[in-house]
């Protein structure tokens, strides 16, 4: 599969940007709630502990910071300082999502942005790589194995 290249354009930026991240945040909180068990063990969120991290959509002029307490995501203010920010545009997100592109090839073409704690930048894209995306769709009852 290839994602074809694009950026959003400045115009829905404009809209998109100034509406509140709170319910984003929330909304990717409990995604990301919903996973741990599921998706990622406990014991690998683990290092995320106390932390804040910071995802931005570049092209679109939307970030979303959460942190990690008690084992669970939960919002964080917008004035929240991250411990790791990491920034893509909405295509580069998607490729990674897909594993269309992968995180270091995006890294050091300079279109995936890391900053703050790169080590905990790296535990997260670790917690990315680790998830088995066909375990999250179910198969079709009328598709072959």
């Amino acid at each position: 599969m290839k994602i074809p290249e694009f950026t959003l354009p400045a115009p829905l930026a404009a809209l998109v940007a100034p509406l509140p991240r709170w319910p984003l945040a929330v909304a990717l909180a409990r995604a990301l709630d919903f996973g741990v068990g599921r998706v990622v063990s406990a014991e690998a969120i683990a290092p995320l502990e106390g932390r804040c991290v910071r995802l931005t959509v570049r092209d679109l002029g939307v970030d979303v910071t959460v942190a990690c307490r008690d084992g669970r995501f939960h919002p964080a203010p917008r004035d929240a300082t991250p411990d790791v920010a990491i920034a893509a545009t909405l295509r580069d997100y998607a490729a990674l999502a897909l594993r269309v592109e992968d995180p270091d090839t995006l890294f050091f073409a300079r279109r995936l942005r890391v900053t703050g704690d790169t080590e905990l930048g790296l535990v997260v894209k670790n917690l990315l790589d680790g998830i088995d995306l066909a375990a999250l769709v179910p198969r079709p009852p009328w598709r072959m194995p």
